[in-house]
């Protein structure tokens, strides 16, 4: 465990000082940690600010950042396994002799004894946000917005995420699929015209037919983007946020004779979107572009496009658990900023008559009906076809969909 430790502490310590994990330095760990290590990180970040709201009282200073990285996985570890407290403890102490010169060795130590002490009294006193796993600034938010269900959105915010997987209609069915996870001993539920629930998570490598482009890994939620936009035969179609592919594929799986241009402002990123079509044996120009830059006069007109722009992720936060530690409300304005410049620039690219899918993975209205109310307002040729908000739940994270359509 003090080796699993060590890396967890090292990587939780890249978080705190606001490094993202979508950076993909927990792939850097050795294999025979990782699992132990990655479940240890993320238990830490989706608990978000429980840790510290415990150990705060047995801290007369904030201790160096490594440090309190190392005292939130323990006390994570001592929460979820507490018939293992003193092998916690004892590994905890042992990976803190390797970090400042084993300074603090004998503050670990103490600390984590007096929480296991105090246990009880430390849990009686926790600030509601501290209870909720989430920043006050973003409760406050939530509560704004739902008052009546901001509740079940926290809660189902909290749960571990759903696997959920899209069939390649092109090749197989539903019903293939189905019979196929089941004879690999992986229990699966269909889900609307393409999506499987698996009642547990597996590695993507586990999957039978992935690799042969029969199914990808996608949420629920995600997969009504395809099916809202629902391009028509022959279509011009842009995606204009596309990596790492998910969308854009699924509108080549669901639409007939589709050109498709996907966009992404990463190499890295575009790459993985030619891989995901590769896999599935379907074709795309994919360009390294900028969404947020100025699009040029408009004569590159498409007949629907697809705008699945940056934003918050609070909608999907307990799959990136980070975010909750990273994000500030500040950038919330930032992100609505972006979101409208882009969404103005992707405009004058649509055919008259054509139809562009507004989409975030944010619950905040400021990014999301917020955001369309003020561009109808700005743009008297567009109409709202159709909004849809997906709010978390234990089947599908949290989107926000608006369909709009050119008039003239």
């Amino acid at each position: 465990m003090a080796f699993a430790f060590w890396h967890a502490t090292e990587s939780l310590a890249r978080v705190m000082a606001g490094r993202s994990l979508a950076e993909g330095f927990l792939q850097d760990i050795p294999a025979i940690a990782r699992p132990q290590a990655r479940h240890m990180v993320y238990g830490v970040l989706r608990r978000y600010g429980e840790g510290e709201a415990l150990l705060s009282p047995l801290l007369r200073e904030t201790p160096r950042i490594n440090i309190m990285a190392l005292l939130l996985l323990a006390v994570y570890c001592l929460e979820s396994r507490p018939s293992k407290s003193h092998t916690v403890i004892n590994q905890a102490v042992k990976t803190a002799t390797l970090l400042e010169g084993g300074y603090y060795r004998n503050l670990v130590n103490g600390v984590l004894r007096n929480f296991v002490r105090r246990r009880e009294a430390l849990f009686a006193t926790l600030p509601e946000t501290a209870r909720l796993w989430h920043p006050d600034w973003w409760i406050a938010r939530l509560k704004a917005a739902y008052p009546n269900n901001w509740q079940d959105i926290v809660a189902a915010c909290n749960l571990h995420p759903p696997m959920a997987l899209r069939v390649n209609l092109r090749r197989t069915t539903q019903a293939a699929c189905l019979q196929r996870l089941e004879e690999a001993g992986m229990e699966a539920e269909l889900r609307g015209s393409c999506g499987l629930l698996l009642k547990q998570p597996v590695p993507v490598d586990r999957l039978p037919g992935f690799q042969e482009g029969e199914l990808s890994v996608q949420d629920l939620g995600a997969q009504r983007a395809a099916q809202i936009l629902s391009p028509s035969a022959g279509a011009r179609v842009l995606d204009a946020c596309a990596a790492p592919g998910g969308k854009a594929s699924h509108l080549l799986e669901q639409g007939d004779n589709l050109t498709l241009v996907a966009h992404d402002i990463d190499p890295a990123r575009c790459q993985r979107i030619r891989d995901n079509l590769a896999r599935l044996g379907l074709t795309a120009q994919v360009r390294v572009a900028d969404a947020a830059a100025t699009f040029g006069d408009g004569k590159d007109q498409y007949d629907a496009i697809m705008a699945d722009l940056p934003c918050s992720s609070s909608g999907v936060a307990r799959r990136f658990s980070d975010v909750k530690w990273l994000r500030r409300e500040a950038d919330i304005v930032n992100y609505a900023k972006t979101q409208a410049r882009i969404l103005a620039g992707l405009w004058p690219l649509l055919q008259k008559r054509g139809k562009l899918l507004y989409a975030t993975c944010s619950l905040f209205p400021q990014e999301n009906e917020d955001q369309i109310g003020s561009f109808l307002k700005q743009n008297p040729d567009a109409s709202l076809q159709h909004e849809e908000h997906c709010l978390p739940d234990a089947e599908q994270d949290g989107f926000y969909y608006a369909l709009l359509q050119k008039q003239f």
